[in-house]
């Protein structure tokens, strides 16, 4: 996993303006993977940021980018709360919401629908994602919008802004931690 895929794939987090992300790389083996994930967060974690893989197969591992601080708080929603406490997930702990979360995707080839809560994204567009079997949203965008669609554009545009100035700066050489702003 390259400083270059983090930046690309997830640089809303990496600013502070997003809960997480996750994107999926490529490992040769397990000890690898574990390894560039471990010598990444040694970096990152006094930044507030966290980085694990959430599933292994086939040499390719899905990464989970994020931030427990945002996540505690985003698990605050009534709906957020509702949705993920009626799955099984014991909102108290976020922690153990992340190691659930894993559980389930361990278990199905396809996303839960609540991973994107996971993610930031907002719990009335999760649950109408969930009630709408995924059709009949307003905008798809970073995700599918069933709630404020102009709310959603804003957030789009700043995601796309941020990954645009970040590609840019790391590009010019300003390193990861530097990039990353402390929560």
């Amino acid at each position: 996993m390259s400083e270059e895929m983090l930046v690309r794939h997830c640089s809303p987090t990496l600013a502070g303006m997003k809960t997480g992300n996750i994107f999926s790389c490529c490992f040769e083996t397990d000890e690898e993977m574990k390894d560039s994930i471990r010598r990444m967060n040694r970096r990152l974690v006094k930044k507030g940021l966290r980085i694990i893989p959430l599933r292994f197969r086939e040499g390719r591992a899905l990464i989970y980018v994020f931030r427990p601080s945002h996540l505690v708080q985003d698990f605050q929603n009534d709906t957020a709360y509702k949705i993920l406490t009626e799955l099984g997930y014991n909102v108290k702990m976020s922690n153990e919401c992340v190691v659930h979360l894993m559980r389930r995707l361990g278990g199905s080839e396809e996303f839960p629908h609540e991973i994107g809560l996971f993610l930031g994204y907002p719990p009335e567009d999760v649950w109408g994602f969930i009630e709408n079997k995924a059709e009949r949203c307003k905008l798809v965008g970073c995700w599918k919008v069933y709630g404020n669609v102009e709310a959603a554009k804003r957030t789009f545009a700043k995601y796309k802004k941020c990954t645009e100035v970040y590609c840019a700066h790391f590009a010019k050489g300003k390193s990861i931690e530097r990039l990353t702003v402390a929560s």
